[in-house]
């Protein structure tokens, strides 16, 4: 009794936390956007492994290509089909430009967008929102920077910083865009508007309504970068990426922080609640700037979103593992019979077939397994890591590629598909006892059935014996 009250109070909870309207705001604007992302992890993962003279097709520690087809390594990098090569890859970094480096850009808009549909309903045109809260990010980032160009530190005026289009520039475009929307629509609500006669063009009136909610939602901005450079000596995303983002992102890449994302993923998942509905805001502002720094070039973080992507689901350790040890080891014909329908699926690692079909979800004998063998397997391909035995993980891939493939598009290596063959093997076995556990508990549940069954026959058939005696009189 204890168990099912507590058991009752996590779901209520935890499903409050992740029907929460903000949460839910801020992971579909980072979903929005994230096929831009993954284009450009396909364009880095083509480029890193196809396309790299010295990567796993034509370099040394791969195929060996380069020296097979002119005899040496040396002699293939000097080829002009390396050159063709390198080519190619300067044309493939465009995705990047185009994608990950502008994509603070692109979830502020997404962000801005959703928000005010989500809490200003009586605003129609929630696209001048938008505009409104480009406008402020624009006035607030640094429009003076210095870099470096031929060794020779350069200032530069009057460009704005590029750099806060992209990762650096997530948390304070989340920020401004959120007070953006909040200050301008409820300005437009308290009636700051000019009203237009009846004869003017919907699109025209529309836009001299936002001319006073704008020009004051403008202004707060303007003066509030002004008073952060006066006090500060930065701008307001200079300032919050000294004051917000380096932090978080720092406890992002601890031990503590990785243990207790791996175990409430999948420990909402037996829960019946989607786990990236929790995580999906939480990764979007911490690991997911870390694989996209990953996939830059900018830095080589061990935890990231990717590498739980490599490590765990698209291993196989979620959705393949389980139907595994269920086609192999059990016995009962209602556990085989789903694990046939869900095997197909979860090679292009789906769980839903197998979490709810058979099920998973809510099923205490396979608590144990479901819940521990995510971690499991991340410390795992943590451990190899360390060791050398497979590199950071840089590439985007697709989670729904299948295991042992994905492994190698993961790393550009071999290695990171017998790391992901190893983590499904380790998985697989976890899950066998339970099986067994469950296949016992099956055959008892079927017993009690039989005997059931049996009892009530023989009730049926002395009351057929009570009523030839009786003449059919009871």
């Amino acid at each position: 009794y204890l168990m099912k009250a507590l058991k009752e109070k996590m779901i209520t909870c935890i499903g409050k936390v992740s029907s929460n309207k903000f949460l839910l705001t801020l992971r579909d604007a980072f979903v929005l956007v994230s096929a831009l992302p993954l284009i450009a992890g396909f364009a880095t993962m083509i480029s890193s492994v196809f396309l790299d003279p010295n990567g796993i097709i034509f370099g040394e520690q791969g195929l060996h290509l380069g020296a097979l087809f002119s005899g040496s390594q040396e002699a293939f990098l000097q080829s002009g089909f390396a050159g063709g090569l390198l080519t190619a890859q300067d044309i493939f970094a465009r995705f990047t430009q185009g994608t990950i480096s502008i994509n603070g850009l692109l979830i502020r808009i997404a962000f801005a967008y959703i928000l005010s549909k989500r809490y200003y309903r009586k605003n129609k045109e929630p696209i001048i929102t938008v505009f409104y809260a480009l406008a402020a990010f624009f006035i607030c980032i640094p429009w003076s920077f210095t870099t470096m160009i031929d060794g020779n530190e350069v200032a530069v005026e009057g460009i704005a910083n590029s750099s806060y289009l992209g990762i650096s520039g997530i948390f304070s475009a989340l920020l401004i865009s959120g007070i953006t929307v909040w200050i301008y629509n409820t300005l437009l609500n308290k009636g700051f508007k000019i009203k237009m006669p009846a004869s003017v063009p919907p699109a025209v009136a529309k836009s001299f309504e936002s001319l006073i909610p704008g020009t004051l939602t403008i202004s707060v901005f303007i003066l509030a970068t002004v008073l952060c450079v006066q006090f500060t000596g930065r701008t307001i995303p200079e300032e919050m990426l000294n004051m917000l983002q380096e932090p978080a992102l720092a406890i992002s890449k601890t031990g503590a922080f990785a243990f207790f994302s791996q175990f409430t993923w999948s420990l909402f998942m037996w829960l019946g609640i989607h786990p990236s509905s929790i995580w999906g805001a939480i990764f979007g502002m911490t690991w997911d700037i870390a694989a996209n720094e990953n996939v830059a070039g900018l830095a080589h973080n061990l935890y990231s979103t990717m590498f739980m992507n490599f490590s765990t689901i698209a291993a196989g350790t979620f959705a393949l593992a389980p139907v595994l040890a269920l086609l192999f080891f059990s016995k009962s014909t209602h556990s085989k019979s789903v694990s046939k329908v869900a095997v197909m699926p979860a090679v292009f690692n789906i769980s839903e077939p197998i979490t709810f079909g058979l099920p998973i979800v809510l099923n205490p004998v396979y608590l144990i397994p479901f819940v521990i063998v995510q971690p499991l397997c991340f410390y795992l391909a943590v451990f190899m890591t360390k060791i050398g035995f497979i590199p950071i993980v840089c590439n985007n891939v697709p989670w729904t590629v299948p295991p042992i493939i994905s492994g190698i598009l993961f790393t550009g290596t071999i290695t990171g598909g017998i790391a992901q063959l190893i983590n499904l093997a380790v998985a697989t076995a976890v899950y066998i006892p339970f099986v067994k556990i469950a296949d016992r508990l099956d055959a008892k549940k079927e017993e009690q059935r039989m005997e059931k069954e049996a009892e009530k026959e023989l009730k049926r058939e002395e009351k057929e014996k009570v009523k030839e005696v009786l003449g059919g009189k009871i």
